[in-house]
């Protein structure tokens, strides 16, 4: 009789939850004092936006990521509605374009920016009109650029084409009515081909988010489902929800079929809701509980028992919502393989916890950071709504791999070179060279060097300015508080200009390897 060990060998075993020190956080902040069972916080590599209160309409802040600390009571906010702010996204291709839902059943979309506000923010640049009562739920398509979905308390799902000229967008391109309550969740697969709902009927739903037909639907009734995640490309689903005793579960299911789910896990007797998280890369799954300052986490595997559980990272400080970073955005120099974002009204704070994997080595860990989403759009919404699926286009995190522009280009241009794979015999280079030899090297080695020499500079530009200030203009500290603001923007200046010289590295690499290969195909023809 063969022993079976109780443990299973894996990279992200030993994965810790390291909270950020009190001068990281982000201190004073107004948090919404909503009741709405939401995020309430939205992150990317710029800027953090948190719903905040505010008199006589709804209102959100978009504060700098690295402005850490105390922050000033009168910071400028983006108010333009109404009523009370439900929900903030951030557009996954444009780091500086935010959308925001409210009960006074508008959408709006805003660009922020790149400087620092000095003023609140009332201009939005467009307005979805088509909900009858207050939206409660935002989503964007995960492939496609253009393209959001909003969920209101009229029990409909409405999708918005942005791609148009108009500032105020009256109607939808497609309503979905086929839930009977109002809907709790939503979560589309890799590719935006499906999309899952939760509803007040407990129902799991997956839906043609272009036709809004229900492909699937689950009955079973001893899991009552409030949150639905798809995982992936596991072709499987995970809710969380109650059982009938009234304890917190989580359930997994199957993608084909939603009769009965493959695994049921009760985790104990609170009362508030659970937020599931799941990173695709490393197929870790993540569930923090509102209310409670506990994120337990788990790596999900296609073969039984699928949910193998890893540790739990505790806290005393209970969280009311919560923001998580795009991977593009994480540490990798310090093994960070996911950061959250927790929003402790308690102490009117905004505390990042990073999820750190143990290792010895300083080098980049190519095990644990496989190709990931970017931040370009894989196709545009005109051929999506025609019927087109693409799967995300995938980058590599690897410091000085891509270069990350702060506004995306639009889907209709070429990628630049640098977004692009390197390939040292791509069919348009060669298609250059063939007929003229190497004639063609130099000048396409010219057109090259002046365009990068100008994406240099403008980083190095970059570079000088730390949370918000130029270091060469900033006044000498008369304080001891100033002076250890000073320290860690030095700190953060030094960190900055040491990644600039490891891309500096890798690109003036990849421009040796590039003219190696030119020299190659120019010789063979």
């Amino acid at each position: 009789m063969s022993w079976h060990p109780q443990y299973r060998s894996s990279k992200f075993r030993h994965v810790f939850g390291k909270p950020a020190s009190k001068e990281n956080c982000y201190d004073s902040v107004p948090i919404t004092r909503s009741v709405h069972d939401n995020h309430f916080c939205a992150v990317n590599p710029h800027f953090i936006a948190v719903v905040t209160e505010c008199a006589g309409g709804g209102a959100f802040l978009v504060i700098p990521l690295h402005q850490t600390g105390k922050l000033d009571p009168h910071f400028p906010k983006v108010c333009g509605h109404r009523g009370n702010v439900l929900d903030v996204k951030w557009n996954p291709f444009d780091d500086f374009q935010i959308a925001s839902c409210s009960e006074d059943t508008t959408i709006k979309i805003w660009d922020i920016p790149k400087q620092l506000l000095s003023k609140n923010l009332t201009v939005f640049k467009k307005e979805l009109v088509g909900h009858s009562r207050r939206v409660g739920l935002l989503e964007w398509h995960p492939t496609a650029a253009d393209i959001l979905f909003s969920s209101g308390y009229d029990y409909k799902v409405m999708v918005w084409n942005l791609d148009t000229k108009e500032c105020v967008i009256m109607r939808p391109v497609r309503t979905i009515d086929c839930h009977q309550d109002v809907i709790l969740s939503m979560s589309f697969n890799t590719n935006g081909s499906l999309l899952a709902t939760t509803c007040k009927d407990r129902k799991i739903r997956i839906l043609d988010p272009r036709v809004g037909t229900v492909l699937k639907e689950a009955n079973y009734k001893g899991h009552r489902a409030n949150k639905v995640l798809f995982l992936g490309n596991l072709k499987k689903l995970l809710s969380t929800g109650t059982s009938r005793w009234n304890n917190r579960q989580m359930a997994l299911w199957d993608q084909d079929d939603l009769s009965v789910p493959l695994i049921e896990e009760d985790l104990d007797g609170s009362s508030g809701v659970l937020f599931p998280f799941y990173d695709v890369d490393t197929n870790m799954l993540y569930v923090v509980g509102k209310g409670d300052g506990n994120i337990r986490y788990y790596e999900v595997s296609s073969e039984k028992p699928h949910l193998n559980y890893l540790s739990e990272y505790r806290s005393y400080h209970p969280q009311k919502g919560i923001g998580v970073m795009p991977k593009r955005g994480l540490d990798v120099s310090s093994c960070e393989i996911f950061r959250f974002y927790k929003l402790i009204t308690t102490k009117s704070l905004i505390e990042p916890v990073s999820m750190i994997v143990p290792r010895r080595s300083e080098s980049y860990q190519e095990d644990i950071y496989p190709s990931t989403a970017g931040a370009q759009p894989s196709m545009t919404a005109q051929e999506w709504l025609s019927g087109m699926n693409r799967g995300p286009l995938l980058v590599s995190l690897r410091p000085g791999s891509e270069l990350l522009t702060p506004r995306p280009q639009p889907p209709g241009r070429p990628l630049s070179n640098s977004m692009a794979p390197a390939s040292p015999r791509s069919p348009d280079l060669m298609g250059k060279l063939a007929p003229e030899g190497g004639r063609r090297l130099f000048s396409l080695l010219e057109e090259k060097v002046p365009r990068r020499a100008a994406e240099h500079r403008l980083e190095e530009k970059k570079a000088w300015l730390t949370n918000g200030f130029d270091v060469f203009e900033c006044p000498p500290p008369k304080t001891e508080n100033e002076l250890l603001q000073m320290f860690y923007r030095q700190q953060e200046e030094i960190r900055r200009l040491r990644e600039l010289l490891t891309q500096r590295e890798v690109q003036a690499k990849q421009l040796e390897l590039e003219i190696k290969n030119l020299q190659m195909g120019s010789g063979r023809f």
